[in-house]
Parts: C-alpha cells; structure tokens; sequence
C-alpha cells in the first residue's frame, strides 16, 4: 500500500508538471504569436520610413532638375533677346544700304557709303556668337540606383552580435578604479552599443551560481573601453563580463573576467572605543556625556568597571579576545581602533575630521596598548595630531616625542601603511603631498587608531593605496628616504 501511494503521489506531481508545462506552452504560443505582430509592425514603419527617405529624396532631386531648366531656359531667352535686337538693327541698316543705291550724286553716295560702313562696323549683329550658351542636354541630372537596388535587395534581418572578448591584458585596477577593455572577434558595423554588468565577489575564478551578489549593469557604452570609478573594494575580487547590442537584439555575453579588487578593509571596533564616543562602523563622534551620565546613574558601580568586561562586550568574543580582553579606553584616551590588524604589506585608508574637531589624532599602535596610553605617547604607537584648540597646529607623535609640521591641516588624511618596510606616512588625501613619515621596524601587528576630543572623525577604508602615492614612495626611498621622518 505504502508503494502504491508513493507511485500515486508521483503520478500527481508529474501531472501537475505536465499541466504547468502545457500553460507555459500556450503562453509561449501567445507570446509569438504577440511578438511576431509587432515584429511586422516594426518591419512596417521601417520600410516606411525607406518610402519616406526615397520620396523626399525624389522631391528634392526634381526640384534641383527643374531648377536646372529653369537657369538653361533663362541663359537661352537672354541669348534670344540679344540676337532679336541685333537682327532688327541688322535689317534697318541693311534696308539704308539698299535705299542708297539709289543716290546719283557721287559726293553724296560716298558719304552714305562712309555712314553705312562706320554703322556695320559698330553693328551688334557681328559680335554675336552664334551658337548656344547652354545645350539641351539634361543627362547630368540622372541617377543610377542599380547599386542601391542590389544593397536594398540584400537586406536582411540584423543578426545577433557575436559575443565581444575581453581583453584581460589591457584591464587596469587602480586608484579604486577599474578600467575594462575589450573587442569584437570579428568587425561589425551594426552594433550600436556595448552593456557592461559587473557585481563583487570574494571567490577567484568564474561566476558562481548561487551565494553572489546581483550584476550591476552600465548601458549605451559607445566605446570598447568603460572605467568604472569611485568604487569601494569592500571584496577580494570583481565579475566583469559585456555584449554587444545592434539596433535589434544584444548578443552574448562574453566569457566573464575576474579581476583582484585588493584594499584595506575594516571598521572601528566598538569594543575598544572611550566611554565618551559613540563609534558607528566608520564614524566616531565625540560625546561629552557618555562615561559621566552613566557614572551618575550607577554610582559606585562604574568605579569597577575597568577591571570587569562589559556584559555586552564579552571577552569571549573575536574582538574582544584579540586585545587581550581589554574593553576600552579610559581617563583622557579619547581612543578607539579599527578591528583589523596589518600583519604583512602596504596598505591606503583616510580620514576626513569634522570642522568643529578640537582635537584629533590619526595613526597606528601595536595590539593591546595601556587603559590610559594616548596615541604617540609610547613607543608602540604614532601618529600625528591636529589641535585646532585657540589655534591650529599639526604634529607628529611617537615615544612621547613631538615634531611640528609647519605645513597646512588638509581636509582629509591619507594613511600609508608599509608594514614590511618599516614605513608610515601621512599625506594629503586631495593632493597627495606628503606630511610626515615614521620610519621604524614594527615587530608586532598594527592596528589603525584614533583620538578624537570634541567632533567626529569620518574613516575610509577600501581603498587602494593610490598611484601618486606609489609614485611618491618610490622618489623618497630612491633619495634615501630622508623626507620629515621621526625614527623610533
């Protein structure tokens, strides 16, 4: 019985596949039968529109013929005027020279004779040409369709472009930035535009089905090249693929590309934050009630509460544990840290200050620092700091040493992070000059720290480290590296 049912349990649900298949048919039959409808209409106002072109070219072709007729006819009437004058002044002269024929006296005859050759002599009538200005030819003014005709007979529905490749070699990731490049296997003169979809992913190779993110799309590409900029590389690698679209219909898309979208990555670690800042993901805030109006509502209790985790910020945690179940900062180390350590390589972040910042400061420290430790006031951290408290100033912080810069505070701070190469620098994120460089050998991880007393700091991340950057590295350590360093 159990066996039976389940064949009676197949048979339905093969049923209802069979049944679902057979509405799809007539739906997909609907659907041709509505797309094949508007195809012809297409067709329609498309020869139409030929119809149209060829008549008002016929309209403009005879209007230049008649215009043609027009010019010969008038050339010829004014020759016909000019010869009708000379023949009627030809035939008074001619009827003087008959009448004086009749003269007896030689004096007077030889007078009349000297009249009549002065007059010939000055007659229009031999002066004329004698022969058209213009022919009645009106051969130059006709067409010849017969290539046209074999061009039109030729037409054909446009076909579907062929899918475009690629070209991973000419591809540039830089300065968060990507710049795609590609071609079409063969020419087509009908293609109208490219489309270009790209989403992110953090697996290397192709596309995978399922656990990725939708394509984002960028129509109407006129150019076989598309940089795609201001982007935030918040994964390890990026899916780019593109087609090619004619009038009609898009073709394929190409064999789909991934390039590595590298960047430094993280937020601010809530758990490591002072009492007195309110730390959302990339932006901390400095808020002056924080630690007191809790104190005033727990009294004694907060007392204690330096050497008791917060039950909300378990030791046990990731975070936590990484810094040695330390929860915050206390006293005036107005501090929090980003929540990824640098291990190994170069790495590109900023940080953009409020105007109404008293106080901030922008750097790295090693792992687990004091309760109290101010950044730049050890020898496990550094940074700079900018007081705008009475007046402006801006300093580069370590071992509780102090260097004034006597340059501009810019509006943003670019971070560059060498840890292989023992280097820190601190630029202008708007023009890339450089404002200090630290140069040391780190013998732990780093973590991306900040200070901040009245105000908020803005921080991101994702970025690469930029090209002027690169450039700018590489002309300090070929002179030496001797630019604004304060050495461990």
């Amino acid at each position: 019985q159990e066996t039976l049912q389940r064949i009676v349990n197949t048979l339905v649900n093969k049923n209802d596949e069979i049944h679902s298949f057979i509405d799809m048919l007539n739906h997909t039959i609907s659907n041709v039968q509505v797309n094949s409808s508007n195809a012809i209409s297409e067709l329609d106002e498309e020869f139409d529109g030929l119809y149209s072109v060829l008549h008002e070219m016929k309209g403009s072709m005879a209007n230049t013929i008649q215009q043609e007729e027009a010019r010969k006819i008038q050339a010829l009437q004014d020759q016909l005027s000019q010869c009708s004058r000379a023949l009627e002044s030809s035939e008074e002269l001619l009827e003087l020279a008959v009448q004086s024929l009749d003269i007896k006296n030689p004096v007077e005859l030889l007078e009349a004779s000297r009249q009549i050759k002065d007059s010939v002599t000055v007659a229009s009538a031999f002066r004329l040409s004698l022969k058209p200005k213009v022919s009645d030819s009106m051969t130059h003014m006709m067409v010849d369709f017969a290539l046209e005709k074999r061009m039109l007979q030729a037409v054909k529905f446009l076909p579907v472009p062929k899918a475009p490749e690629i070209d991973v070699a000419a591809c540039l990731v830089a300065d968060n930035c990507i710049t795609i490049s590609w071609r079409m296997p063969e020419e087509d003169s009908r293609i109208d535009h490219f489309v270009l979809e790209y989403r992110k992913t953090n697996f290397d190779g192709l596309p995978r089905l399922k656990g990725e993110q939708h394509w984002e799309l960028v129509d109407y590409i006129k150019a076989t090249q598309y940089t795609l900029s201001g982007l935030k590389f918040d994964t390890k690698y990026m899916n780019l693929r593109v087609q090619a679209c004619n009038k009609a219909v898009a073709g394929e898309y190409s064999d789909p590309v991934t390039l590595e979208t590298k960047a430094f990555l993280f937020s601010l670690d809530s758990t490591s934050s002072h009492l007195n800042l309110k730390v959302e993901d990339a932006y901390v805030e400095w808020d002056p009630t924080g630690g007191k109006s809790q104190e005033k509502v727990k009294g004694k209790e907060n007392k204690n509460r330096s050497n008791t985790a917060s039950p909300k910020r378990s030791t046990n945690s990731p975070r936590a544990s990484a810094r040695g179940g330390r929860d915050r900062f206390a006293g005036e180390s107005y501090t929090v840290l980003g929540d990824t350590a640098i291990e190994s390589g170069q790495h590109y972040w900023e940080v953009r200050a409020q105007k109404d910042c008293k106080s901030y400061s922008v750097g790295v420290t090693y792992r687990n620092p004091g309760k109290f430790d101010q950044l730049g006031k050890t020898n496990s951290s550094w940074c700079i700091h900018i007081n705008n408290w009475l007046q402006t100033s801006l300093s580069a912080k370590h071992n509780n040493k102090a260097k004034t810069l006597d340059i501009p505070v810019p509006d943003r701070i670019g971070v560059y992070c060498d840890f292989d190469g023992g280097q820190l620098s601190f630029y202008n994120a708007s023009s890339k000059a450089l404002l200090h460089t630290f140069r040391a050998k780190f013998t732990q991880p780093l973590l991306p720290g900040f200070m901040i007393w009245c105000g908020g700091l803005t921080v991101s991340t994702g970025l690469q480290v930029p090209s002027a950057v690169k450039t700018l590295q590489k002309s300090e350590n070929g002179l030496g590296g001797s630019t604004s360093s304060l050495n461990n």
